[in-house]
């Protein structure tokens, strides 16, 4: 289940992209509804540098699951697919040009999240540490305090579904994700 977060805040970014998901997926009607249930006004919008309290954020997020009667694992998997593949597209195209194929994507998540977020103030997004089991094979350490490593799973996969690659993605632990590349 979510965890409470104490003083962590998220960007608005990340409701936005909920939003859009919902509204397209699943109408006004429901998304309405699960900014309700979560504490917010039926019309709220979100902006990209917003601040967020990660408490209201996964209010909303456990208010879709329940709307949609979905596990946060299956949440996290349909927001990861739409974010690597509809949202994000739209609003950092330059880092999608820079890479060829999953495993460059993926190798330069850290970097690229680093330089994304330095002059953005209360950022805080998840840092990453990487290790080769083989080849084909990488194990993404997870380094956050949010312990939302369902969503980099989620995230994952999408950048697999972006590449037309067929990963192989396992949750290890909370904080230890293995990818298996064709």
């Amino acid at each position: 289940m979510l965890n409470k977060y104490d003083d962590l805040i998220m960007k608005g970014v990340i409701l936005d992209c909920l939003g859009n998901l919902m509204l397209e997926k699943f109408g006004s009607d429901t998304w309405n509804a699960c900014l309700i249930d979560a504490g917010f006004d039926k019309d709220a919008r979100f902006f990209a540098s917003q601040d967020v309290e990660d408490e209201d954020t996964l209010k909303l997020v456990g208010a879709v699951c329940n709307h949609l009667n979905i596990t946060l694992e299956q949440a996290a998997d349909v927001f990861g697919d739409y974010w690597v593949n509809n949202y994000a597209p739209k609003i950092y195209k330059i880092y999608y040009t820079l890479f060829k194929s999953s495993k460059d994507f993926l190798l330069q998540m850290d970097r690229v999240h680093l330089q994304m977020t330095k002059n953005m103030p209360n950022a805080h997004p998840p840092r990453f540490e990487y290790q080769w089991e083989d080849d084909n094979t990488l194990i993404m350490k997870y380094k956050s305090e949010r312990n939302l490593i369902d969503f980099l799973v989620g995230l994952i996969k999408g950048v697999g579904n972006y590449f037309n690659e067929d990963l192989d993605v396992t949750k290890l632990d909370n904080m230890n994700v293995r990818v298996k590349f064709p």
